[in-house]
């Protein structure tokens, strides 16, 4: 009996998206050249492994026999890789990152800049996406990175985390920001007692910084205005209407028209980190070279480095 890997890494992707139609997006395929190559490997192995009798294909005994030794398959290639790249200095290949808006922007734009003049032979796929869908894609090999945000040191384990590793790229401050033409200028968070706020929902990270500076501070927050995006607090902010508290990474959009004020260190920060799958010899050499680069990236625009765990 021969075994095409080629195939077995076809049934693994259905096995890891529970579907052909998810394992063709994620292997670039049509649904139609997925079902070719597993019917192809079913004659191969003269037995049936998939299980056509529900909606959703599901892989009987023999099919998951495979996908586990496809799946080991795949992490001694990874070790080649990692091999090679250790060799040449080099990382290359295709590798896919999501991330949220304002990471792509001011971290990964930059990032993947670095990485051509360094590893001219990877090809990124950008997607901006964030939250539990985007873990979905990485858990299961629509993605290679993902790009996170989350306040305090790590996330809570529970089962969206399950099976992937993170490591940190940087801490983003809180910062207290008011428009530029206020009379008087206000010269410290103390000073923006009875003013307006642009507030973000009490249910988000900002608006819990908020609510921290009102407690340290001795005042209860004005909030005249309520913005849940970067661009519309920034917007809102810049046209005289509020203060606002941001993390230092949305700064690098900011308008002329505001100013951050000095630090406030109750406001806290948020933790931006790399999310990638678990792995017993760690991250692929693509992996670490965009995790180093978005690291480099969060250092030139002022974040505060982080040391991975």
């Amino acid at each position: 009996m021969e075994l095409d890997p080629r195939r077995l890494r076809v049934l693994r992707a259905v096995a890891l998206r529970g579907g052909v139609v998810d394992a063709a997006k994620v292997l670039h395929l049509t649904p139609s050249a997925v079902s070719q190559h597993l019917a192809r490997l079913e004659r191969e192995v003269g037995r049936p492994l998939v299980d056509r009798s529900r909606r959703r294909a599901g892989l009987t005994p023999a099919g998951r026999l495979l996908a586990a030794r496809a799946e080991r398959i795949e992490q001694e290639l990874a070790e080649a890789r990692r091999e090679l790249a250790e060799l040449t200095g080099r990382a290359t290949g295709p590798v896919a990152v999501a991330a949220f808006s304002s990471a792509v922007c001011h971290l990964l734009v930059p990032a993947l800049a670095a990485l051509a003049r360094t590893h001219p032979g990877l090809e990124p796929r950008v997607i901006e996406a964030e939250g539990p869908d985007a873990l979905r894609e990485l858990r299961t090999g629509g993605l290679d990175v993902l790009v996170v945000e989350y306040d305090g040191a790590d996330p809570d384990p529970d089962e969206q985390w399950r099976d992937l590793a993170s490591t940190p790229v940087a801490d983003d401050e809180y910062r207290v920001i008011t428009p530029a033409d206020w009379s008087p200028p206000p010269r410290s968070v103390r000073d923006l007692a009875g003013r307006p706020w642009v507030a973000a929902p009490s249910d988000t990270a900002c608006g819990r910084a908020l609510e921290r500076i009102s407690a340290e501070y001795g005042f209860t927050a004005r909030r005249a205005h309520v913005g849940r995006e970067f661009p519309t607090v920034l917007a809102l902010v810049g046209a005289g209407l509020g203060a606002a508290v941001v993390p230092t990474l949305a700064l690098a959009g900011a308008p002329a028209e505001t100013i951050a004020l000095p630090s406030a260190p109750v406001a806290g920060h948020r933790r931006v980190a790399a999310v990638h799958r678990a792995s017993r010899t760690g991250p692929e050499p693509l992996i670490a070279a965009v995790t180093d680069a978005l690291r480099e990236a969060a250092v030139d625009l002022g974040l505060t480095p982080t040391t991975p765990g």
